[in-house]
C-alpha cells in the first residue's frame, strides 16, 4: 500500500494550518559593534563558568576585536583570569608560563572522576587521625620539581582532541606524567585541619596554599595527596590569587564591569592595565625612536644588546613597543611589535 503524498500546501487533512512565527530581521536586532582596543584586564572570574565564556562576555562588554586569556580556570575555580585585549594579545602566550598562587580546599576521603566536587564519587574511604607533621610531610612530597598525572577531564589535547571529550565518551583515556614545578603546597596555618568546620556533613576538609608554575593541576596535587595520606581527596574550592606580574590584583566582578558599563564606557575602559603592565615577565631593552622605526619595519637593530633570549622592547618615553629577541651576535630583532589602537579608533560610535 502506497502512502500518501502530503498536501503540497504544507496542510494535512484536519489539521490547524502551521503557524507562521515572525522573525525580526537580522538587521533589526543590536549587534554588538566591536573596535580595536588595546590593554589587559584582570578578570575576578565566577564559579559555573569556563573560561572561555567569561572571555567572552567580558569582550563584548567591552566591545573588542580581539581577546584571549592567560591561562584557563576550572568552571569550579574562581579568581583571577588575565584577559588581553587587541594588541596585549600578543604577550598572552609568554604569560602562560607564569608563576601562579591559588587557594584550594581539598576534601578528603573521596576520590571523583575529575578530581574536583563536579565529578562523580569513584571511591570512599576513611580518613585516619592526622596530625600536622603527618600533613607537612606528606605535602612535602609534592614539592620541587615533580612528576605529575594531569586529570584525564583535562583540555590537554591528544589526536588533536581535548582529553574531556574522550572522556565524557567513556573512552578509556591513559594520561601519562610529565614535570611540573611547585614551588609552594602547605598549610596556611594549624587551623587548616578543619575536621568538617565548612562541610555541613562533617566531611575532614584542608584548606592548602599551592605555588606553582605553567602546566600544574591543583586537582592533580590534591587526589596525590589524598593517596599520600591514604584516604583520597578532591578539590572543593579552588581560587587563584594572583599570576606573575600581576601579584597584587585588583580584580573585577563581572557585577562590577556591568555596572560601569551602565554608566560610561569610558569608567569601564578605566578598569584597564596599560599592555606595559604586562611587559615585566620579560627582561627590558630600551631603544630611541629610529631604532623603534627600524623594528616597525620588520628590520634588525645592530647591538650589542643583552641578554640574548626573548626581550621586551620599550621605545621612549617607556612606551612598549613590542617583544623582540636579541641574538647571540648581540642583534636585536622584531618578533611580535604591537600596532596599537588610534584613540579616534577606540573611540568608534558603538551604534
Amino acid at each position: 500500500m502506497s502512502a500518501t503524498p502530503p498536501p503540497t500546501d504544507g496542510v494535512s487533512s484536519g489539521a490547524a494550518p502551521p503557524r507562521v512565527r515572525s522573525r525580526r530581521r537580522q538587521s533589526d536586532r543590536p549587534r554588538t559593534q566591536f573596535r580595536k582596543l588595546d590593554g589587559i584586564l584582570l578578570l575576578d572570574k565566577p564559579r559555573g563558568m569556563s573560561s572561555n565564556q567569561a572571555l567572552q562576555r567580558v569582550r563584548h562588554l567591552f566591545r573588542a576585536e580581539k581577546g584571549g586569556h592567560t591561562g584557563s580556570l576550572d568552571p569550579l575555580a574562581t579568581g583571577l583570569l588575565p584577559v588581553c585585549f587587541g594588541e596585549a594579545t600578543k604577550i598572552a602566550g609568554g604569560l602562560l608560563g607564569a608563576r601562579k598562587a591559588y587557594t584550594t580546599v581539598a576534601r578528603l576521603g573521596q576520590v571523583t572522576d575529575t578530581d574536583d566536587a563536579d565529578g562523580e564519587i569513584l571511591r570512599e574511604r576513611p580518613v585516619p587521625a592526622l596530625t600536622v607533621d603527618m600533613l607537612d610531610a606528606a605535602l612535602g612530597q609534592l614539592v620541587g620539581r615533580i612528576q605529575q598525572r594531569p586529570p584525564i577531564y583535562s583540555a590537554l589535547k591528544r589526536g588533536g582532541e581535548p582529553l574531556y571529550a574522550k572522556a565524557r565518551r567513556g573512552e578509556v583515556v591513559d594520561v601519562e606524567t610529565r614535570p611540573v614545578d611547585v614551588h609552594a603546597f602547605e598549610l596556611q596555618s594549624a587551623a587548616d585541619l578543619l575536621d568538617g568546620v565548612l562541610d555541613p556533613d562533617g566531611a575532614p576538609q584542608l584548606r592548602l596554599h599551592v605555588e606553582c608554575g605553567s602546566g600544574t593541576y591543583v586537582r592533580s596535587l590534591v587526589r596525590d595527596l589524598g593517596e599520600h595520606l591514604g584516604c583520597g581527596a578532591h578539590v572543593a574550592e579552588l581560587r587563584r590569587l594572583w599570576v606573575d606580574p600581576f601579584r597584587d590584583p585588583r580584580m573585577w566582578t563581572l557585577e562590577e564591569l556591568q555596572a560601569l558599563a551602565a554608566r560610561s564606557e569610558r569608567g569601564l575602559e578605566a578598569c584597564l592595565l596599560d599592555i606595559e603592565a604586562g611587559m615585566l615577565a620579560w627582561p627590558a631593552v630600551h631603544v630611541d625612536a629610529r631604532q623603534a622605526a627600524r623594528l616597525q619595519a620588520g628590520q634588525d637593530v645592530p647591538g650589542p644588546f643583552t641578554p640574548t633570549g626573548e626581550v621586551a622592547v620599550f621605545g621612549p618615553g617607556g612606551l612598549a613597543e613590542g617583544l623582540g629577541q636579541v641574538t647571540a651576535e648581540g642583534r636585536l630583532r622584531a618578533q611580535r611589535m604591537f600596532r596599537r589602537a588610534s584613540p579616534a579608533a577606540a573611540d568608534a560610535t558603538a551604534g
